[in-house]
């Protein structure tokens, strides 16, 4: 891609795992509400390169967007307890600006950060724990109506239909990455669900690549890695992006370690 990418929500943990794998890859505009750590920058990021602004901002989104050919939106309130009056301004009021800011400036295509908290609801007190297993049965591919498990799902799930909005109205191409549990090195502990739903730094990096290189319109894909157990299907991001993910929570013990790493039984 020739022109900048502009990553929103630089600061924050996806943020920082995208920079992180793919620093070198493109040419970064970042966007965060708090100035960014030094050590969270790639090497060339300049001072011009970064814009501290809150993405409800309706003038510093449209100023960000100018000239950049996609968009990585990630900024928001990131917490599952988010009250209302912050979800709806930062996560559905901002993400409002920042796809309509999108289109009037005639970028490519908008890569949003949706979340597993929008269909959280399909997991319930009959299906857990007997719902993460190895086969296709109960498996979400994101063909399904969106299930929020909380008022933060709710406004992943408006950020989604904005996304189909701007695509059907003004030929934005939006992938939606409802993503998992992201965590670095290894897994969470909990086998059943954090296992379940791990993306591992690397496959984050490289489903967001694949996002911004590969040829769609519209689609929402779930943002997980190869796991042997899960709920969620990545069959969709395998076939129209090109997602290759390479970790698998099933790999690793419960104290986090690779299995060759972990200590043998003793006799």
């Amino acid at each position: 891609m020739d022109e900048p990418v502009l990553l929103t929500g630089a600061g924050g943990r996806v943020g920082r795992a995208i920079l992180a794998g793919l620093g070198g890859a493109y040419d970064w505009r970042l966007l965060d509400r708090e100035p960014l750590a030094a050590d969270a920058l790639p090497a060339g990021i300049g001072d011009e390169d970064v814009v501290v602004a809150d993405v409800t901002d309706e003038t510093a989104v449209r100023d960000a967007v100018e000239g950049v050919g996609a968009v990585v939106h990630l900024a928001g309130d990131p917490r599952p307890n988010a009250p209302w009056d912050s979800v709806l301004s930062n996560n559905i009021d901002g993400t409002q600006k920042l796809f309509a800011a999108a289109a009037d400036a005639g970028v490519d295509r908008v890569v949003f950060a949706s979340s597993n908290h929008a269909v959280g609801a399909y997991e319930t007190d009959d299906r857990t724990p007997d719902m993460y297993r190895t086969d296709d049965e109960f498996r979400l591919d994101g063909s399904e109506l969106p299930r929020p498990s909380n008022l933060y799902g709710v406004s992943k799930a408006t950020g989604e239909t904005l996304g189909r909005f701007y695509h059907d109205h003004h030929d934005l191409t939006v992938a939606c990455v409802r993503i998992g549990n992201l965590t670095k090195d290894h897994p969470p502990k909990e086998y059943e669900r954090g296992q379940a739903m791990w993306l591992s730094h690397r496959d984050c990096a490289h489903l967001f690549d694949r996002c911004l290189r590969a040829d769609y319109g519209y689609e929402i894909v779930y943002g997980i890695s190869d796991n042997d157990r899960r709920y969620y299907s990545i069959e969709r991001a395998r076939e129209v992006l090109g997602y290759d993910p390479q970790d698998n929570s099933a790999e690793y013990t419960f104290e986090g370690k690779p299995k060759e790493e972990a200590e043998p039984d003793s006799a």
